[in-house]
Parts: structure tokens; sequence; C-alpha cells
């Protein structure tokens, strides 16, 4: 005799199950994340509960495995996130804020793959096909040869897939929209997506095509949905970026076929997602010589050197309580740690002020070596000089006020050169081998070993 369907509950946050609901989930903390759903048990007759398994083969560590085919998209910026471009039969799951430009850009990844010969399907939960036609037309991508479909059942999806051969990738927008017949739930819930990610993900492995996922964001900015979701995919991409600024950040926070350190910019305009080849020309544009509060930070995201200007404002403490730390672009406790330290190792007075910080441009810098510029950028608004116009810098500070080494720093010396900048500021260098290398030609350095150093020749050009 088959046994009942039971109740449990699901953490929509990492899929924790539980027996009842709870108010906090005891595996990831969250608050009122547990939703029900229905368990069906295994009949004690079915294959699957009472076969038996075969053996798997075992093979060694040892042998060479060939790196995996790759079919770029024709976009570069997010061929480089990728790691090279699409991998068969892999699966990337694509997460933003809405209105972030997720379904542009891979509608335009879409139509550049299909202008390539490739067959490609873009299955669409969220828009009709006009509408997709719509936005193809103002994308300037109208005549490409794409498949469209707009359905939100998996098993319909999964038919056609079935039938359709010589299929080369395939966009499903979004997983939050797909249902499946045989879980009793409304689209969107914890069972839902986990159970229609493992069709689509089991039939894009067995039939050898890319699939790319949408997957819709949490208020705090993660992916939706189970976090084990994360864990049946192969890549994980972000695209990140503020809706008052022009500049997209794609970045990969995993990758099993490539490097996670990556980021691809692109630039929103009317004719959808512009690739930005140079960031740092982008970044620096609007850039304004001779203002206090503000310096160059010659940073590193992935293998890709970028600039950026980072901007600080003081202000006296407003009010009786505590003076106001704000800060957009850059981690908020490491701001607080360098005060400390220019008021305690360097004797700069900044407890009674209001600290305002920003990174122009839109981009999140979590790379310790912004913390030279930060100082440099504070130092010069507390003293109303304003820092050198063509000079970079890039450093770790340390809590005794020491500077120290930073990686690649070759390469973001090579972007400030390129960039026509004739001085940077950074940590003294250490010979590795038998001599250091040179700095680029027309490019002046200045090692400093303390945050000290740094105030002192401040004060001097003042």
């Amino acid at each position: 005799m088959a046994k009942k369907p039971s109740r449990q509950f699901v953490c929509r946050a990492c899929g924790a199950v539980y027996p009842k609901w709870i108010g906090q989930c005891e595996a990831c903390g969250e608050w009122n994340t547990l939703v029900e759903e229905t368990a069906e048990p295994l009949a004690a007759s079915s294959p699957r509960a009472a076969g038996k398994g075969r053996r798997v083969k075992l093979e060694g560590l040892e042998g060479m495995a060939a790196p995996p085919p790759r079919t770029q998209t024709g976009i570069v910026e997010l061929d480089r996130v990728l790691g090279g471009g699409l991998v068969p039969a892999s699966v990337v799951l694509v997460g933003g804020d809405p209105g972030i430009g997720k379904s542009t850009l891979l509608l335009q990844a879409a139509c550049r793959l299909a202008g390539k010969g490739e067959r490609v399907l873009y299955i669409s939960g969220e828009e009709a096909v006009d509408q997709i036609r719509l936005r193809a037309l103002r994308l300037g991508v109208g005549t490409a040869t794409l498949d469209l479909a707009a359905s939100i059942n998996v098993m319909d999806i999964v038919a056609t897939l079935e039938a359709e051969p010589d299929v080369r990738a395939v966009v499903i927008d979004s997983i939050q929209t797909m249902w499946l017949e045989t879980v009793e739930s409304a689209p969107g819930t914890v069972s839902q997506v986990r159970a229609c990610a493992f069709e689509l993900i089991r039939l894009a492995k067995r039939r050898g095509f890319s699939l790319i996922l949408v997957g819709h964001v949490t208020k705090e900015g993660a992916l939706a949905g189970p976090r084990v979701l994360e864990h049946m995919v192969d890549a994980v991409m972000y695209f990140e970026g503020d809706r008052g600024h022009q500049f997209r950040i794609l970045r990969a926070a995993k990758n099993r076929f490539g490097a996670t350190d990556e980021i691809g910019v692109f630039a929103m305009t009317d004719r959808g997602l512009e690739e930005v080849s140079n960031p740092s020309a982008l970044f620096l544009a609007e850039r304004r010589g001779n203002i206090a509060g503000s310096a160059v930070f010659a940073g590193l995201e992935g293998t890709r050197p970028v600039l950026l200007e980072v901007q600080a404002l003081l202000s006296p403490k407003s009010g009786d309580g505590a003076p106001r730390r704000t800060v957009v672009g850059w981690d908020s406790g490491r701001l607080n740690m360098l005060l400390a330290v220019l008021e305690t190792r360097c004797g700069l007075k900044l407890s009674g002020m209001d600290v305002y910080l920003n990174v122009a441009g839109g981009l999140k810098v979590a790379e310790p070596a912004a913390d030279l510029a930060v100082a440099a950028a504070l130092i010069s608004a507390a003293s109303g000089a304003p820092t050198s116009s063509g000079e970079v810098y890039f450093g770790e500070v340390g809590l005794s006020g020491e500077i120290r080494q930073v990686a690649q720093a070759d390469a973001r010396l090579k972007e400030a050169a390129k960039l026509g900048f004739d001085r940077a500021v950074l940590p003294r260098r250490i010979a590795r081998g038998s001599a250091r290398s040179k700095p680029p030609e027309g490019l002046a350095l200045r090692e400093i070993g303390h945050l000290s150093d740094l105030i002192s020749a401040e004060m001097e050009a003042e």
C-alpha cells in the first residue's frame, strides 16, 4: 500500500528541510524563510526503492585532460567572464536586480550566436514572443535567425528540445517562472525552482547544449530560490550596477571552467548594452583636477587593471550623536579601520568629522590595495590640498600604518602609464630575483613605507 504524501518545510535561503514550521532556520539563521511543500514518498515496489545500483568505474588521477571546447558568443566582455566562451553541456545562472539588463544582454548574445550560424533557442516565461521581437528591434538585432518561444511548462519545453536537432544554446528567462505539473506548488517556490532546474539541467547534460538560466534576486542581492540551485549549475554570474550610472558590471561568483575574479564592463545605451574595452578611460572621463578629496586608484579586477577615482568629503559633525560614515562602493568597516589608523598612528584628527566616501562610476571595490588611495583622498580632504592630477595610488595599509605590497604592481603601473599618468605612489618594492622590474617609460615612482610619509609629502606640496 502506497504511503500518503507527507508535508515538510524547506528554507528558501539554504534549502534545509524541517518536519514542522519554525520561525528561524537553524542552518542559515534567516527568519521567516520556511515554506511548506509536499514530499512524495517512494512506493515499496518502486524500482528506485528496491533495485540495486550498479558498480561505477574507478579511474586514477593521472592522465591528460584536454581543455573543453568553447563557443564564443561574439560579446568579448561576456566571453571574458565565462572563461573564453560557452562550454557544451554547461549550465550558467545569471542573476541581477530587476531592470539591470539581464534579458537585454542574453538576447544580444543569443542573436550574436545565431548570426554565426548556431542554433539558439530563447524561451521566455515572463514575456510574450511579440514583446521579445520589439526589444530585438530596439536593439538592432531583429533580423537574427533566433528561435523564440513563450512557455512556463517545463515538460512542454523538454519535449520541444528533445524534438529539435542541432541546438547549441538555450536561454530560459527566467527559472522562477517555470512550472512542473508533478510538483504541487506554485511557480517560484523552492520545490518548483529546484525540480524545474533539475529537469532542464539533466536534459542539457544529456543533449550537450549550453543552458543559460536567468534568476531573480532577493532584496539583499542574493539569488532567490534554494541555495542548492547554485550548486547544481556550472557557473553563477551576477549583473551589477546602479540605475543612476550607465555602467554595468558582469561578475562571476562561481565558474567550473574559468576564473571567478574576472569582470565584464558594459555601458547601457539606447541601443542596448555596449562593451567597454577600456573601462579606465570611461571611469575617469568626468574627473576634474585640482579638487581636494580626490585620488586615483590603480585597481585590479581579475587580470584586468582598472583606474578609478576615489572621492572623500569631510564636514563638521552634525548634531550630538556619533559622526556619520557614509560609503558607496567600498567596505564601511575598512573605512573605519583606516580612519582609526590615520588618527592613532598619524595624528590626523578625524573623530569629530562626518566622513563621506565614494568610488565614482558605480564600481564596487573589494581589494585591500585601495587603502592607500582612500587614505590619500582623506588626507587631501582634511588638508584642503588637492592631489596631483597625474598621480595614481595603490597599496594596503596595516594597523600600524605601514604600507604593504599588493599583487601585480607592474600591470597597474602599465595601465597608469597608458592613460598618461606620470607618477605613482606605491609600497616599497622588494626585489625578486636578480633585480626589480623597471617602471614604464615616463612614469616616476614614489615608494613609501608608512602613512606618515604620505602625510608629510602632502603637507610639503601644500
